[in-house]
């Protein structure tokens, strides 16, 4: 791995920076807050590009990957893109040399993942996910009270109730082959906070699906994203982590039983953005206790990049943290293919 004397040294870029959530100005914006120096956008569509102009003023700017890679200097580069395109865009990006952060998630397959992890190592580069949420203050105040406090005692399982907006549109989040399916996007985030507090090994994942309603709702037609997914993953401490994702529940289950909720042996805790609830029993009442959480640090992984890059120091969000979420995904999708739960891959 190259070696710099200081942030100050490392260029960074972004490949992406459509509209809608600002994504490629917050990257950049984070990344020269940790003292490194943005230097490029790579955008296909010139109207994005002449906002990230603006917002950068002097940035290099590039219609084409093959372009930036011919031209710039840049070191390391966030890729912020539908899902499909990370692990060619990426692997692309380490062959010429570049450090490489992925959007979540980091690829859509185990066997892509695994591919840029062995890459980057053979290169002596980084490969990995933007794991910002690790640092929500929800996921904080969670990992907190659940796992180092043991406010419930010993867990026994955690149940995923992702946010979904139930209207599918013409986007790329709602083409299964684009995005991965439904289970990707909040899915994503949420298996890698539930991962935070399970300390077993993955043994397997069950995965089940529905699909069919929606095929004239868009222009995907057949692959448009799934009705309702579901999977239940299974670790050799005895814990079990359970995501649900609907498109069609009239019911959905975040709405009395938060984004996170985890049961233990002494109490259910449910974790929500906008505050935490703990549900004991005593005799024959449930008691509540609640609270709020603690702030959002999502300056915490470029810092840690950072560093990393500098002074070889130990990351968080390691490549073969990454991998983890999109394993439990891919399994999933496997298991609903043959029917069957399928057996936990380790490299």
């Amino acid at each position: 791995m190259t070696k710099y004397r200081q942030a100050s040294e490392i260029k960074t870029g972004v490949i992406g920076y459509g509209p809608g959530s600002d994504m490629g100005k917050r990257h950049l914006t984070q990344m020269r807050n940790s003292g490194m120096r943005p230097c490029c956008v790579v955008e296909l569509s010139p109207e994005r590009r002449e906002v990230a102009g603006k917002d950068f003023p002097g940035i290099e700017l590039y219609a084409s990957v093959e372009e930036m890679l011919d031209k710039s200097e840049v070191d390391l580069l966030a890729i912020i893109t539908p899902h499909n395109t990370h692990y060619p865009i990426a692997l692309q990006c380490l062959r010429g040399g570049k450090h490489v952060v992925c959007e979540k998630p980091m690829a859509l397959t185990t066997a892509e993942c695994d591919e840029l992890i062995a890459e980057g190592q053979r290169r002596g580069l980084l490969a990995t996910a933007y794991h910002n949420r690790h640092w929500n203050g929800d996921t904080l105040q969670l990992v907190k009270k659940v796992g180092q406090e043991r406010a419930i005692g010993k867990i026994i399982r955690i149940e995923l109730h992702p946010r979904v907006i139930c209207q599918l549109d013409d986007s790329w989040r709602s083409n299964r082959k684009l995005s991965g399916g439904i289970a990707y996007d909040w899915g994503v985030h949420l298996l890698e906070a539930a991962l935070q507090l399970v300390d077993g090994n993955l043994v397997e994942v069950a995965g089940y699906a529905h699909s069919g309603l929606h095929h004239t709702t868009t222009r995907w037609g057949a692959d448009v994203v799934e009705d309702e997914f579901q999977l239940t993953a299974r670790f050799d401490n005895g814990v079990w982590v359970m995501l649900n994702v609907s498109k069609v529940d009239c019911l959905p289950k975040r709405t009395e039983r938060g984004l996170i909720e985890v049961t233990g042996t002494e109490g259910t805790f449910v974790s929500e953005p906008s505050g935490w609830k703990i549900h004991r029993r005593v005799g024959d009442q449930i008691i509540t206790e609640s609270g709020s959480n603690l702030s959002d640090q999502w300056q915490c992984f470029y810092d840690e990049v950072r560093d990393y890059i500098v002074q070889d120091t130990r990351l968080t969000i390691t490549p073969e943290w990454a991998r983890r979420p999109v394993h439990i995904l891919d399994l999933a999708r496997q298991s609903i293919a043959v029917g069957r739960a399928l057996p936990a891959i380790y490299p």
